[in-house]
């Protein structure tokens, strides 16, 4: 894990907060997801993706999927997870009835993030054969850094 980034001009430390503000970016080639579905079937979107989650994307099944699956791994960045062990149903993509993503953490997520789901940002977004994430954990919902 590298070092803090420590700003001595007082306007870069405005444009980027405290420390405590944290982004996680994933891009997913959407054939890829495509070709696990055909592979591993139930054996992997089971392992994966939560009921919720199969359900909101039956209808384009790979390509949310793919959607999903970037917005897990950019959890996984953003929230310093990646060696946490942690279940991928633990961290669940809700989309709402007005089309905006939220991501929702459960169990061992939930309680290692720093975070509360109040507090992390989710943008999705799908441009022919990929699907990206993006999740910001905001600064005044993070514990202080570690000096």
């Amino acid at each position: 894990m590298s070092a803090p980034v420590v700003f001595q001009d007082e306007s870069l430390l405005a444009l980027v907060g405290d420390g405590r503000t944290r982004v996680g970016i994933d891009i997913v080639q959407i054939s890829r997801i495509a070709d696990s579905l055909s592979q591993f079937g139930d054996r992997f979107t089971q392992r994966l993706f939560t009921s919720t989650e199969l359900a909101d994307v039956a209808a384009r099944l790979a390509p949310g999927l793919a959607e999903c699956f970037a917005a897990k791994e950019a959890a996984l960045k953003a929230l310093d997870l990646c060696e946490a062990g942690i279940d991928w149903r633990e961290m669940e993509v809700r989309r709402l009835a007005d089309g905006t993503c939220r991501l929702q953490l459960h169990g061992k997520a939930a309680e290692l993030a720093g975070v509360s789901s109040d507090g992390i940002a989710l943008s999705l977004s799908q441009d022919g054969h990929h699907a990206m994430a993006v999740v910001t954990a905001a600064s005044s919902f993070l514990p202080s850094p570690k000096q």
